[in-house]
């Protein structure tokens, strides 16, 4: 009986020593080197160029259903840059890390290294960007939404990425709201092409 009562009593510290464990361990603020911080900066940096690309449809468009859903990506991207910048905060870090972007994927698909950084998936390239400022009306809306589509097809790459490497409550759960969200908006803009008569960039 007592040798009972024993082993349940050590069973129960060791219970409660593994939950004070991982208690300790999700409060704890994530270091400079980790998928967290470099999923956080990466992807505000991810944002800021598909906030970008959004003022300029919006500026250029002018279909409803494009320019709503333009101003819909500002809001929600911008408030969600937000939240990674003052994740960054409280965690002590800067805005720019020690560390080359992308570096925190690497072994997951991307990541390159010190010498030959990973270009952040989807992200347009500056002729790319050059051509949607000087387009108006259809052909901005169509550029934008293959840009975007390809876009947030690397954001979800990203988001993806992160959850196979984390288990940081707050993150997981900004990671798993863009891959649920960009996912839908990129089935909407496919039809939103379709309506156009175009196609998603190959």
């Amino acid at each position: 009986m007592q040798k009972s009562r024993t082993l349940i009593a050590a069973a129960v510290a060791l219970l409660l020593a593994a939950g004070a464990f991982v208690l300790f361990s999700s409060l704890r603020p994530p270091s400079d080197t980790s998928p967290e911080a470099g999923f956080a900066r990466d992807m505000g940096v991810h944002h800021g160029q598909a906030v970008e690309m959004s003022w300029l449809v919006y500026d250029r468009a002018t279909a409803p259903d494009v320019r709503n859903l333009a101003f819909d990506i500002i809001n929600t991207q911008s408030s969600q840059r937000g939240r990674f910048s003052g994740w960054l905060e409280q965690w002590g870090l800067s805005e720019n890390g020690g560390r080359w972007p992308m570096a925190w994927m690497v072994g997951h698909g991307h990541g390159g290294t010190v010498d030959a950084p990973a270009a952040m998936p989807g992200m347009a390239t500056k002729e790319e960007l050059a051509r949607l400022k000087g387009l108006k009306g259809q052909e901005a809306e169509v550029l934008f939404l293959q840009l975007m589509i390809r876009h947030h097809q690397g954001g979800v790459d990203m988001a993806k990425g992160l959850l196979a490497l984390s288990d940081r409550d707050e993150v997981v759960r900004m990671a798993q709201k863009i891959v649920g969200g960009q996912s839908g908006e990129i089935k909407l803009m496919t039809d939103l092409l379709r309506h156009r008569g175009a196609a998603p960039l190959t």
